[in-house]
């Protein structure tokens, strides 16, 4: 399998994302906490691989310790994205822990958890000792992360009316601290 996009280096003491564009599909490993904090980088990741005309996504959480809300959110808007434009997001080795977060929000309905007739079943290994470690093109703001926080939480809240009611609060909180979008003047 060979890799297509370029990569860019990102690895801190406790969280990386790394990477790499595959036959059809664009790999992303989270090790460490899937948090607030490295969400953005997830997303960013993603969109590089948009921006080169990708739709099909597998997000490896094999070495993912947990997910905090923010991180899942992301994954819900990546997910709707590319439903939207006729492709997925798949989610590899995700462990028992991970999989009951994902099922607790009801993420399995839009997220596709190890699907078994997954074309990259049997080139794990290889998938994953060809990846490069990712980070995002710079530091975001306070601003900046409480915007991506709030964008998270609005993804994960629309997924159900469960999750709208679950992070009302939040998503109260959150629009009082966020700095206003373009889209919400």
């Amino acid at each position: 399998m060979s890799r297509r996009l370029g990569e860019k280096e990102f690895v801190n003491e406790q969280n990386a994302i790394f990477w790499g564009t595959f036959e059809g599909f664009v790999w992303i490993r989270c090790e460490g906490k899937g948090s607030f904090l490295q969400s953005p980088a997830l997303k960013e990741c993603a969109q590089q691989g948009e921006k080169h005309g990708r739709r099909r996504f597998v997000i490896d959480l094999e070495k993912c310790s947990g997910m905090d809300s923010t991180f899942m959110g992301t994954l819900a808007g990546l997910s709707t994205r590319m439903r939207r434009s006729g492709g997925d997001v798949q989610i590899a080795s995700p462990g028992s822990k991970n999989r009951q977060s994902l099922e607790d929000l009801g993420l399995d309905h839009l997220l596709d958890i190890e699907p078994a007739d997954a074309e990259w079943r049997g080139h794990v290994d290889d998938i994953r000792s060809d990846l490069k470690s990712f980070s995002p093109n710079g530091p975001q703001g306070l601003g900046e992360r409480a915007r991506h926080v709030l964008d998270a939480h609005r993804d994960l809240a629309s997924t159900s009316d469960q999750n709208a009611r679950r992070f009302k609060g939040v998503l109260d909180v959150l629009q009082k601290q966020a700095p206003p979008d373009e889209a919400d003047k």
